[in-house]
Formats: C-alpha cells, structure tokens, sequence
C-alpha cells in the first residue's frame, strides 16, 4: 500500500477531503507493484482550486496537475491525465518488452534528493536535485519527459555511455544534446 504526503496551501485539509484523496489517487496504484511515496498539493489562489499529484512507480514519476474552480473537479481531472499517462506508459512499455529492447536497469527506482542551495554563488541557485542518470535510448528519455511534463531530460545515452539531455523546442518537435569528453 503506498503512503500518501497530502498538505494543503491556503486550503485545510478536511478528512472528507483526504479521504476522497486517497480514494481517487489509490486507484492509480492498482496497476503498479512498486509504488513510492504519493505526494499531493491542495491549494486554493482566489477562485482557482488547484491539485498537483506525483507518483513514482518503477522508476517512472507520474505527475499531473489541475486547476478549476471547484477542488472536487480538479481532483477528479487530475485523475484522469494520471491514468492517461499510465495507458501510455503500459502501452509503450508493453511494445518494447515485445521488440526486446527494454532495459530493465533503466526502470529502477531513481531517488530525488533537493540539495540546500549556496548563498554566496553571485547566481543563486534556487533549487538542486540529485538523481541517478540511467541508461536508456532516446525515445524512453522523451517518453520520461512527457510522462514528467518537463521541457527537458537527462539521461545516459544506452549506446554511448554519455550523458545527454533531450529537451522539447517552440515547434514542438525535440531535441537533443549529447555530451563529448
């Protein structure tokens, strides 16, 4: 059973509230083995409800986020990207066990660790993280990052052995970075 971190920001978090939670973000558990610590963000800004959601399974995070004016419905909706990023995940996932290109190594559960930034840097830093680069191809660094909704992905090159970095452009097509040593 996985565990469930839920705070709230200009919002308390009722039991009713929690419970519908748990209820609603527990169904996205059934259909993974190994799932980490669930992380939610109720938070209320004037009219907007807004719920962030991330699920690490398998070495995967899966991460949504809605905003309506009603709590209930953002919960409800962001349920519903979740369990889209899983079909996705499950059908791209199902596709490379059959071609025999999936690497189990790059599926194992990679921890983020935020690091305390330094305040001397003339550039402060903000925010660090720390995560373990794994092999992979590229098309599973961008399904990483799609499944992540970020613009960019670092991981090794599964061929290589370097590091590299895809990322998103304004066309909407991708790109790639490959480092050199």
């Amino acid at each position: 059973m996985a565990t469930f971190t839920i705070r709230g920001k200009n919002v308390e978090v009722t039991p009713a509230l929690r419970d519908y939670v748990e209820k609603r973000v527990g169904k996205v558990t059934r259909y993974f083995n190994d799932v980490g610590d669930i992380a939610v963000l109720l938070s209320v800004s004037k009219e907007r409800q807004k719920v962030e959601v991330t699920v690490p399974v398998q070495g995967v995070l899966l991460r949504g986020q809605e905003v309506t004016n009603n709590m209930y419905t953002s919960i409800d909706l962001v349920i519903e990207k979740l369990d889209r990023q899983i079909r996705k995940h499950k059908t791209k996932m199902q596709r490379r066990f059959r071609d025999g290109t999936l690497l189990d190594e790059a599926f194992a559960a990679a921890p983020f660790a935020p690091a305390i930034p330094d305040e001397e840097d003339e550039f402060p830093v903000v925010k660090k993280k720390k995560f373990n680069v794994r092999p992979m191809d590229v098309q599973e660094a961008i399904m990483q990052m799609n499944l992540l909704n970020h613009d960019f992905f670092v991981f090794r090159d599964a061929d290589t052995e370097t590091v590299s970095v895809v990322y998103r452009r304004s066309d909407g097509k991708y790109g790639l970075i490959e480092s050199e040593y």
